[in-house]
C-alpha cells in the first residue's frame, strides 16, 4: 500500500488559530480625552478603508499611546473580515506599513500568515512565519500551524516546505514538552495542545524524517506518536510502513544468501519483522473501521494484512480478526 494512502489522513485536527492575539490595553483608563476620541473615531468608521485612515491618523499624532494595541488589535480584526482574499491580504500588508513597532507587527503578522495560507500563498506564508518566529521563537501556535502547512504541501506532492516544516515541529515538540503554559493560553487550549497536538507533531517530524530518507529517527517519532495517542490509526500506520522498509531490506538481503546457517537467520529476522508489520498494521484496521475519514486507509490495511497473514499462515486468514479485534476500543468490539 502506498503511503500516500495515509498522507489524506495526516492533517485530522482543526488548523490552529490566532484568536489569542485579539490584545486589549491594560492601561486604557491612562488615555487622554483625545485618544478616546480618535479610537472612537476609528470604531466608528463605515468601512475599513475609513479605519485604516482613522488608525494611521491615530499614530500619527498619539505614537506612544496606551491605546496602542488595542487599536492594532481592533483593526487588523477588522481587516480580517473582508471576504475577499486578495484584498484582505492587501489590507493586513498596507496596515503593517501603518503600524511598525514591533509590538504592532507581533498582533498584524499571525492574522497576515494566516491569511496568506488561505490565499494559497503559501511561499509568502512561510517567509512572513520566518520573519514572526525570528522574535518570537517559541510561538506555539504559528509553529504547529506551519508544520501542518508542510504536511498539507507534501499531500500536494510539494516538498519544497518539509525541512523548514520538519524545525518548526521539532521547535514545537520542545515548546509543549516544557510544560510551561503561554501567558496567553487558558488551561483548555493548553491541554489540547499536550494531548492532541503533540502526538500529532510527532507524526508530522516523524512523515518529514521519512521524507528525508531518515528512516530510524522516522520510526523513533512514530513510536513516539503511538505512545501518547495510543488510539490514532494513522501513527500505526506509519509505524507498520516503516518496519515493512526493514523487513523489505532483510528479505533482500536474504535473496542474495547461498543455503546456510545464516540465510535461515535472515528469513527468520525477515518473518518476525512480517508479523510486526501485521501487529501494527491490525490497530490501523481496528481503530479506522467505521470512521468514514480513514476509509481508504481501512480498506488499503486491510488488504495488505490479509496477504501477509495468509503468508505466515499457511495460507488461511484464520485468527486475524480475533487480531483486529484485540485493537478496537471496547465501544466498537462486535
Amino acid at each position: 500500500m502506498c503511503a500516500c494512502v495515509a498522507v489524506s489522513c495526516l492533517v485530522a485536527l482543526a488548523t490552529p488559530g490566532y484568536a489569542r492575539y485579539v490584545v486589549q490595553s491594560k492601561d486604557q483608563g491612562k488615555a487622554s480625552e483625545g485618544e478616546q476620541k480618535a479610537l472612537a473615531k476609528i470604531e466608528s468608521s463605515p468601512d475599513v478603508a475609513a479605519k485604516l485612515a482613522a488608525a494611521g491618523e491615530f499614530v500619527k499624532k498619539f505614537p506612544k499611546s496606551t491605546l496602542r494595541a488595542k487599536v492594532v488589535s481592533y483593526v487588523a480584526q477588522e481587516v480580517n473580515k473582508i471576504p475577499d482574499e486578495t484584498q484582505r491580504v492587501t489590507q493586513l500588508e498596507n496596515l503593517r506599513t501603518v503600524f511598525k513597532e514591533l509590538s504592532d507587527t507581533d498582533v498584524i503578522d499571525p492574522i497576515l500568515i494566516e491569511a496568506y495560507m488561505k490565499a494559497n500563498r503559501i511561499g509568502e506564508a512561510f517567509t512572513a512565519a520566518d520573519r514572526f518566529l525570528s522574535t518570537r521563537p517559541n510561538d506555539i501556535v504559528t509553529l504547529t500551524l506551519m508544520a501542518q502547512a508542510g504536511v498539507e504541501q507534501a499531500k500536494k506532492n510539494n516538498p519544497k516546505f518539509a525541512a523548514q516544516s520538519k524545525q518548526y515541529s521539532e521547535r514545537a515538540i520542545q515548546v509543549i514538552e516544557t510544560g510551561k503554559r503561554p501567558d496567553s493560553f487558558d488551561e483548555e487550549a493548553w491541554n489540547q495542545y499536550q494531548t492532541k497536538w503533540l502526538p500529532q507533531l510527532y507524526q508530522w517530524s516523524g512523515y518529514f524524517s521519512m521524507l528525508a530518507g531518515n528512516k530510524d529517527e522516522a520510526k523513533n517519532r512514530m513510536e513516539k506518536a503511538v505512545s501518547l495517542e495510543p488510539d490514532d490509526p494513522v501513527h500505526y500506520y506509519f509505524l507498520g510502513a516503516l518496519i515493512h522498509e526493514e523487513y523489505q531490506k532483510i528479505r533482500e538481503e536474504y535473496q542474495q544468501l547461498s543455503a546456510g546457517p545464516l540465510r535461515d537467520t535472515k528469513r527468520q529476522l525477515a518473518e518476525k519483522k512480517i508479523d510486526e508489520v501485521v501487529d501494527a498494521w491490525a490497530h490501523t484496521v481496528a481503530l479506522s473501521e467505521g470512521n468514514a475519514q480513514y476509509q481508504q486507509l481501512h480498506d488499503g490495511v486491510l488488504a495488505d494484512i490479509q496477504s501477509y497473514y495468509k503468508y505466515r499462515h499457511a495460507g488461511s486468514t484464520a485468527g486475524l480478526q480475533e487480531l483486529i479485534d484485540k485493537y478496537k476500543k471496547p465501544s466498537t468490539v462486535r
